[in-house]
């Protein structure tokens, strides 16, 4: 594909770049502009994308130069499991609303966009109902980081949406019109552990052959599945005189906060590029 022909790509809630990366090792993708509000996020970003317009509070963006897709994993802190479940019209998971707004105002042919599993039972609906209430149909799944190689779950929820005047055929087995799926494991209060290694995956879907089950394909030491990949600690809400000095002596990396913060928000580049070739393959019929 060549760069005329390239897909182009806003990469909203941009992070570090996790989107970013899995699309352009997916190939056939062009990332025109990205939005972030985070300053440390936007700094690592630019500094690996220096060429790249980045856009600050997705609040205040309007009207942005257009682009074939939209992508972006809005916050997540009040639709997951793990936090006080406020829902999609929280203060951080409510930001979707802007992202539905941008995708109204740009029209893009895709919109791709990622979230934790907590969404199934605490948006799902509202995300499919404002997608199609501006002409767009959708699919989705839940896609673990494991079904790309990894030895963790980070189970996370994967919706591709598309213009519907675009649609030339149901590329999954789900669509707006569907209720949205529910797991066992979704229902009820806030777990401490929220994977559950006996619920089926997506062999043969995902990535066949690379799907980690227990004591299969992990490494020799580690019989066990992860929720999510094993990061250094380090407690936050030191004040910020002492805040420095303690990371230096302890760890000896003053970002030390910062960049676990960052990591743990970033997407899978492996899934989006998984997910990216399945668009590209798509676009093309």
């Amino acid at each position: 594909m060549t760069p005329a022909d390239a897909i182009t790509v806003g990469d909203l809630f941009a992070g570090i770049g996790g989107f970013r990366l899995g699309l352009e090792r997916a190939g056939g993708f062009d990332i025109k502009w990205s939005c972030e509000i985070d300053p440390y996020c936007r700094a690592v970003y630019a500094k690996h994308w220096p060429e790249t317009m980045i856009y600050g509070d997705i609040r205040e963006l309007r009207n942005p130069p257009y682009v074939d897709v939209l992508c972006g994993g809005f916050p997540c802190t009040d639709v997951s499991v793990a936090g006080k479940r406020r829902g999609i019209t929280g203060p951080q998971s409510g930001l979707w609303s802007e992202f539905a707004r941008l995708i109204g105002e740009v029209r893009p042919r895709y919109a791709f966009v990622e979230n934790v599993p907590g969404l199934l039972s605490a948006g799902l609906g509202r995300v499919l109902g404002d997608l199609a209430e501006i002409g767009y149909d959708a699919e989705w799944d839940c896609i673990p980081a494991s079904a790309v190689g990894a030895p963790h779950r980070r189970d996370r929820v994967w919706i591709v949406a598309y213009a519907e005047i675009n649609r030339r055929e149901s590329w999954g087995k789900n669509n707006a019109a569907r209720e949205p799926r529910r797991r066992e494991s979704d229902r009820g209060a806030v777990r401490k552990d929220v994977a559950d290694p006996a619920i089926p995956r997506l062999e043969g879907q995902v990535a066949e052959g690379f799907i980690f089950r227990r004591g299969q394909g992990l490494p020799a030491q580690c019989d066990w599945w992860a929720v999510e990949p094993r990061l250094g600690e380090l407690v936050d809400g030191l004040p910020p005189e002492l805040a420095g000095r303690f990371i230096r002596v302890a760890k000896g990396c003053p970002d030390r906060v910062n960049k676990l913060r960052a990591l743990g928000n970033a997407v899978v580049p492996a899934v989006v590029q998984w997910i990216g070739r399945r668009i590209i393959e798509h676009d093309a019929r």
